[in-house]
């Protein structure tokens, strides 16, 4: 089992509305334990369990990162 933070920044400026609509659908994806906002660098925090890297890495990049808002992720993989 892997389990992984990743950290999500959202639109910006006029696209504001964009986070409530990304945590939404990144709280529906398979793996996806928990999604919370934040305030500051990031826009939300999200809590991940994958069997292995490579489903973590599909996670991520094909389904995170491919919704609409979604401009960046940074993945802290939880080492011990």
């Amino acid at each position: 089992m892997v389990t992984a933070i990743v950290l999500v920044k959202t639109g910006t400026g006029e696209n504001l509305n964009f986070t409530k609509t990304a945590k939404e659908q990144i709280a529906k994806i398979r793996g996806v334990k928990d999604v919370f906002g934040v305030f500051g660098r990031y826009d939300l925090v999200v809590h991940i369990e994958a069997s292995s890297l490579e489903e973590l890495s599909r996670i991520i990049a094909d389904q995170m990162r491919g919704i609409p808002g979604v401009s960046s992720t940074e993945s802290l993989i939880i080492g011990f």
